[in-house]
């Protein structure tokens, strides 16, 4: 016993120096191996904080616990706004032998806690999951492979979230509180992997249309793992979604790098109805234990074929209801005689080859029949072939089916045969009707009921032939809280609508919104008006406004728009306008936009092509008129287009770049007192701007800021709203340097000497280039020349004036006045060029120029002719040399060559020539245009690297899309031949008597359901 006891207490201590000595052993060597996996494996961006990182032996011993706390991995190029995992807490099981032994690493278990994983397929075939490096392609980098094995055993997710959209379908699939548990052995080849998993929320949808909504989800999985052959086989398994058990058969594998295979089959575990109820929207809830139901239900199907970038598998369903019926047992009546057959089938897996066939369906809402039945051939083209009958008393309807705070009354009938082919030159022979009388909805969520609802309709189609397609609505009448709204409407020719309607008076839009929602905005005020119009859409295609009658008035009060995109709000607290064929007459439009607010009146033209006729922009001329203007909560993000502001108030800076909008051809003749534009306040600004094509070009735009005048014309392109172009000429008068140098990062760029100016300047000065996302010049693009007009500047305490004035020992030159002078000079693929200019400081003329980068590096000359007599002896003897002249002292005046580099605040002067010629001018020009001819064959360079690269891009996109195209051609073609297999096998399944598939083809005419609606 006295051994055992001391085995037990060595083992704990061992334990117990475990747990304080993991932490200190490996958390390190643990971080580096991490990283340097990250690094050579994983084509991500991968964010953690390394303090967020611990080691442990008590959560999964005997194994090491690596724990790394809020873990994100981000994608890169088109996914490098996306984040597809975030990880709050990822625990890693590790083979604490392995790590022990320094030698490869087995990871044994995975833990994750919260995780929000979002997986995307884009168009193009591409995912944001491909981010892992292979094997083989780190062994061609010469990176060691064998650092790590995953050996997993185990695996576990809690209360995760997950995101799947594929765009090639395009399927979207999300699934909320998700826990799973898994268990296999990885390290072997073939073995069983068995797995849970349960989601508190789960949402489909294909082609937009969702399938399921917000369903619970149970199932365990036993599958054979056959890792050799990478086949994967269903063995004892069920899946239960909300209360309707299926399980499947079969197996699904990878061949290889190209394929994968299925051949399985599902089927129903029970064949109660009330099961199948319980996947109906909004059945799933308190009650619903509670209903009696009766009923059948058969349901089975498969899925089987080959998946790869041509090729889908083959899928089939069968869904039979038999005489189902359910109570609620709060309410007096129930639905019965529920009958459904529906088969869908497509053994070739394309998509256009699909055939649905729902011969019946029938259910009695209480007394109340509803009836239908349609075939469906294909897509596109579609032939189809149905019907659907009903006439239902609302009030009778909710005594079935509980809508919990919601009241309904009115008589509600519909009758609807289709017949024929659908497609973009053809649709089937329709004819139907619609009617509700006496209608009365009202919703615990809605502010008022509308009431006294009349509408009756037809849509009717003799011929099949998209333009005798006749749409009539001779009455529509409601009411909301006392307020009438009325109007009809007569439309045919679908291609281009001949059309005849009027719609008369008074819309809340509070109201109106909260019980028709509209996502991501919200709208609330008054609108009223009388509207007519009459006419033919060729006529407004073709700008006939004349050959259309359109006429009436609007009056709006306290309208106000919010959405994602335009956070800050617009609300227009009064405007009137009267229209006719031609032009919106506006009388008066006042309103604020953010902080910002505004007026206008004016006249807008070709309205009705602009909201008819993709492409057509909005013509007009408006008077606009505001006190105070915030450009910055106008600035969009250029990649998402979404805008920056946050809705509580303008950025204090700007964030983004102003979009100028596609379709409108406006000239605004604007007036504004004061203006916010990133930093910069702007007062008493006004001019002219034409919006066109995404362009707005300015035309005599004055205001004053920084105690200067501005004045500029030229024009702002948003076209690639990414690199948005400005083109300006700029006429500015008296800003002062030291303003300049603080406000503009241009000027601190470009113009460091500002830094060092006391003074007032004037410039006439054209410059071009791009805008970065804060709406700032990207100084790299910069193109421009022009003049400085310095009207009076002192330079004091400059670095380089005090070294040339050391240098020289002319102690005149280490300040300077200057009044009056004119610069000429020149932006060129991001340098300042200034060109030769001529100062006097008493009897020392001085002549500079040269360049200066964005980096702060100069390049500058300057020749200075002066006395000999003020030189000292070093300079002296200096110019001797350089000229040959012995007795340099004996001449009367010398002229001394000077390069001036380094930077602003650590520049570097040297003597390099010296003349006893006054030929300052002539050296510094011929040096400059040197530097200018650089400057240009520079700039031309980088645009013939630019040009390259564009057309090389052009070139690989037009080579992606010829693939693409290709691939689409034998797609076609495949589908094609599977139609008609399909087809022929049919025909002869049909002469010989041949018993049917599982899953049949839907016949081309589903028989007619009985009319019960007589009842």
């Amino acid at each position: 016993m006295r051994k055992i006891l001391i085995g037990l207490g060595i083992v704990v201590v061992l334990l117990l120096a475990a747990v304080v000595a993991a932490p200190f052993l490996f958390k390190d060597k643990l971080r580096a191996l991490a990283d340097k996996q990250i690094a050579q494996r994983v084509r991500a961006k991968v964010q953690y904080d390394p303090n967020g990182i611990d080691v442990s032996v008590l959560h999964s011993f005997p194994d090491l616990t690596l724990d790394i706390k809020n873990l994100r991995v981000i994608g890169l190029d088109s996914f490098s706004r996306d984040t597809l995992a975030y990880l709050p807490n990822l625990r890693v099981g590790l083979d604490i032998m392995t790590v022990i032994k320094g030698q490869e690493i087995k990871i044994n278990t995975v833990e994750l806690d919260r995780p929000d994983i979002s997986l995307r397929v884009l168009k193009s075939g591409r995912t944001n999951w491909d981010v892992m490096i292979s094997d083989s392609a780190a062994a061609a980098k010469g990176q060691d492979t064998s650092q790590v094995r995953l050996a997993i055993k185990g695996w576990q997710v809690n209360d995760g979230h997950l995101r799947y959209e594929d765009l090639t379908l395009p399927f979207r699939m999300e699934a909320r509180q998700v826990n799973h548990t898994g268990s296999g052995d990885f390290a072997s080849n073939v073995f069983d992997m068995t797995s849970k998993t349960t989601a508190g929320g789960l949402d489909m949808a294909y082609g937009g249309v969702a399938y399921v909504t917000n369903k619970k989800l149970d199932a365990d999985v036993a599958m054979q793992m056959d890792l050799n052959k990478s086949l994967y086989t269903f063995k004892e398994n069920q899946v239960k979604l909300n209360d309707f058990p299926f399980s499947f058969a079969g197996a699904i594998g990878l061949p290889n790098a190209t394929d994968i295979t299925y051949d399985v089959t599902f089927k129903a575990l029970q064949t109660d109805f009330k099961n199948i109820l319980s996947l109906v929207p909004g059945v799933f809830n308190a009650q619903f234990k509670d209903v009696a139901a009766s009923g059948q239900v058969a349901f089975d199907g498969y899925y089987k074929g080959t998946q790869n970038a041509l090729r889908m598998p083959g899928y089939g369903v069968n869904l039979t209801v038999t005489n189902g019926r359910f109570k609620y047992p709060s309410l007096p009546q129930e639905a019965k005689n529920i009958n459904v057959k529906m088969v869908v089938d497509n053994p070739s897996g394309f998509t256009n080859n699909v055939k649905v066939n729902i011969s019946q369906f029938h259910l009695d809402l209480g007394p109340n029949p509803v009836d239908g039945n349609v075939a469906i051939d294909g897509l596109e083209p579609m032939k189809v072939d149905g019907r659907v009958k009903a006439n239902v008393n609302l009030a009778e309807a909710l005594k079935v089916y509980p809508v919990p705070g919601l009241s309904m009354r009115g008589q509600f009938f519909v009758d609807a045969t289709g017949k024929g082919t659908y497609s973009k030159t053809q649709m089937p022979v329709v004819n139907a009707a619609i009617k509700m009388t006496n209608g009365y909805v009202k919703s615990d969520k809605f502010p008022a009921p509308i009431e006294d609802i009349n509408l009756s309709g037809t849509v009717v189609n003799k011929t099949g032939q998209v333009n005798d397609t006749y749409v009539n609505l001779p009455q529509f009448h409601m009411m909301l809280e006392g307020e009438a709204l009325d109007g009809r409407l007569a439309a045919h020719n679908i291609n281009s609508p001949v059309f005849d309607a009027n719609v008369k008076g008074t819309v809340d839009l509070t109201k109106i919104t909260k019980i028709f929602p509209l996502e991501g905005m919200t709208v609330t005020g008054r609108v009223s008006g009388n509207i007519a119009a009459a006419g033919n859409m060729a006529d407004v295609d073709a700008g006939r406004y004349q050959n259309v009658k359109a006429s009436g008035t609007v009056q709006a009060k306290n309208v106000t728009y919010r959405s994602k995109d335009l956070p800050q709000g617009v609300n227009i607290s009064s405007a009137s306008g009267t229209f006719n064929n031609n032009q919106i007459a506006i009388q008066s439009l006042n309103g604020t936009a953010g902080t910002s607010d505004f007026a206008a009146n004016g006249t807008v033209s070709n309205y009705l092509g602009y909201l008819f006729t993709p492409g057509q922009a909005l013509k007009g001329t408006m008077n606009v008129t505001s006190r105070n203007f915030n450009v910055n909560e106008f600035m969009v993000d250029p990649v998402s287009e979404k805008s920056t502001a946050t809705g509580k108030g303008a950025p204090a800076k700007a964030d983004g770049v102003v979009p100028i909008p596609k379709f409108f051809d406006l000239v605004l003749n604007s007036k504004v007192d004061n203006v916010t534009y990133d930093n910069l306040k702007l007062s008493n600004a006004s001019g002219t701007v034409t919006v066109k094509n995404e362009v707005a070009t300015l035309k005599d735009l004055t205001f004053n800021t920084l105690g200067a005048t501005f004045g500029t014309t030229g024009s702002y392109n948003t076209q690639d709203l990414a690199h948005p172009k400005f083109d300006l000429g700029l006429n500015i008068k008296n800003l002062d340097f030291q303003k300049a140098f603080a406000s503009f990062n241009s000027v601190k760029a470009l113009v460091p000497l500002a830094a060092a100016v006391q003074g007032v300047f004037n410039t006439n000065f054209s410059v071009n280039g791009e805008m970065g996302q804060d709406m700032l010049p990207k100084l790299t693009s910069l193109s421009g020349k022009g003049l400085f007009d310095i009207v009076k500047a002192n330079v004091l305490q400059s670095p380089v004036l005090s070294q040339i004035a050391s240098l020289t020992t002319l102690p005149e030159l280490k300040n300077l006045s200057i009044v009056n002078k004119i610069v000429d000079a020149q932006i060129v693929d991001g340098k300042l060029v200034v060109k030769p200019f001529d100062l006097n400081v008493g009897d020392v003329k001085m002549t500079l120029g040269g360049t200066n980068s964005l980096a702060g590096l100069l390049t500058y000359v300057a020749a200075i002719n002066a006395p000999t007599g003020k030189l000292g002896n070093a300079v002296s003897s200096k110019l001797t040399q350089l000229t040959g002249v012995s007795n340099i002292q004996g001449t009367d005046r010398v002229t001394l060559g000077l390069n001036i580099g380094g930077t602003m605040t650590s520049p570097t002067v040297k003597l390099t020539s010296g003349s006893l010629k006054d030929q300052g001018k002539a050296i510094v020009t011929n040096v400059v245009k040197t530097k200018l001819t650089d400057a240009l064959l520079g700039l031309a360079t980088k645009n013939r690297a630019k040009t390259d690269s564009t057309q090389k891009a052009t070139a690989t996109a037009q080579q992606t899309s010829q693939e693409q195209l290709n691939l689409e051609v034998q797609k076609r073609k495949l589908e094609a031949e599977a139609k008609a297999k399909q087809a022929i096998g049919a025909g002869l399944n049909s002469l010989f008597g041949g018993r049917k598939k599982a899953a049949a083809p839907a016949p081309a005419v589903a028989p007619a359901a009985a009319d019960t609606t007589k009842k």
